[in-house]
């Protein structure tokens, strides 16, 4: 589940008081932040200042003597903070990066990913329930750097005039064929040597089996279809049986 009542991390927790002075410093991802303050907190900085886009909290700060405004990203919220506060070496999104998101939902998390690219960036969100892809179009509406597409991400066909090849796929489709999914998407999207950053929900892919094993054999999946894992983190406490895995696709060969 959502983690219940906990997992909206309430408003920003304590020590995110808007009068209360806050320092932001540079994460060592590019393009994410961390607010100091009683309680520290991952932040983005907002591409639309002045509008949140799940009521998430917002912090200003000034930055020679210009005005910058950042947004509270909640790791219970979005599997990609969950993996950065659970020590991820590398999420591959970075300011400037086209990014294909599959499984988008109403948007909270692609919306950070969006704040994380900028203006020269390029989220491609795709998200196949009509419900959620309402409040994603609507999101897509403030927000330019974001190409909306209500389609299912099992038929990348569908939607291959609107995408070019990107740098990154992030995945959290919970599907059971999830590693298929990506293998296909990668094989029209992504560049040789690009990366991946997939959620991987044991109970969705095999609800019997410990969840080691399954990552184990998904592992193995995603191999098969030459996005070769390099890295993989748990994402407790913010998600349980869930792991993030990392990657890149088609690795040039090591010349000897």
């Amino acid at each position: 589940g959502r983690g219940g009542r906990g997992g909206r991390g309430g408003r920003g927790g304590p020590g995110m008081k808007g009068g209360a002075k806050v320092v932001v410093e540079p994460h060592r991802h590019s393009g994410v932040f961390i607010a100091r303050g009683k309680e520290d907190a991952l932040v983005t900085r907002n591409l639309v200042p002045g509008v949140s886009v799940y009521n998430e909290k917002r912090i200003s700060t000034e930055v020679d003597g210009e005005k910058v405004e950042y947004r509270v990203w909640n790791p219970f919220r979005s599997k990609l903070a969950a993996s950065i506060l659970a020590g991820v070496d590398n999420i591959y999104v970075k300011p400037g990066s086209k990014l294909l998101y599959l499984g988008a939902a109403s948007g909270t998390s692609v919306s950070h990913c969006s704040d994380l690219v900028g203006p020269e960036g390029t989220v491609y969100a795709v998200e196949f329930s009509h419900r959620s892809g309402r409040d994603l179009v609507n999101m897509a509406k403030q927000r330019p750097n974001i190409i909306p597409i209500i389609e299912d991400a099992r038929h990348p066909q569908k939607y291959r005039m609107l995408v070019p090849m990107v740098d990154v796929i992030f995945a959290d489709v919970a599907q059971p064929d999830q590693a298929r999914i990506v293998g296909l998407n990668a094989q029209y999207f992504l560049k040789t040597g690009g990366n991946f950053v997939i959620s991987i929900k044991a109970s969705c892919i095999d609800s019997t089996a410990p969840a080691e094993a399954v990552f184990a054999r998904e592992i193995k999946n995603l191999q098969e279809a030459q996005l070769k894992p390099r890295e993989q983190v748990t994402l407790e406490p913010y998600e349980r049986d869930h792991a993030v895995v990392v990657g890149v696709y088609r690795p040039p060969a090591k010349t000897k």
